[in-house]
């Protein structure tokens, strides 16, 4: 299974991005796909994850601004961020639950495959 995140940038404060991440291989209508994000010097943060019955757990900090989404069909998951603030400036990075099962998580170790990153860079 290969992730591979796009649609990272520079934008200005109160701005909009819209990150993806396509899957290749593997079954991608039957994995949890979530976004993390770690900015420098910080451990790597849970934004939120949607379940391949489209579920869906989201950081209740970021949940009025940020939205998560799939297409099956494009093996594409999506973060839409609004009202981006620098404090976001972060790599952003998704990850795949391979494991088929229904629950969610918020932990890094719960997902054994990862994108390379995005970088999202927030200016005031």
């Amino acid at each position: 299974v290969q992730l591979q995140a796009s649609g990272g940038g520079l934008v200005q404060a109160g701005g909009s991005l819209r990150l993806a991440c396509t899957v290749s291989g593997g079954t991608f209508s039957r994995y949890n796909m979530a976004w993390f994000r770690q900015a420098p010097g910080k451990d790597r943060e849970f934004v939120n994850v949607i379940s391949w019955l489209n579920n869906r757990l989201e950081s209740e900090s970021l949940r009025d601004r940020f939205t998560i989404s799939r297409d099956n069909a494009q093996k594409t998951v999506y973060l839409q961020m609004n009202s981006l603030t620098p404090e976001d400036t972060a790599v952003y990075f998704c990850a795949a639950d391979t494991s088929g099962r229904v629950g969610l998580g918020r932990h890094p170790g719960e997902y054994p495959a990862w994108g390379q990153g995005t970088q999202v860079t927030v200016s005031s």
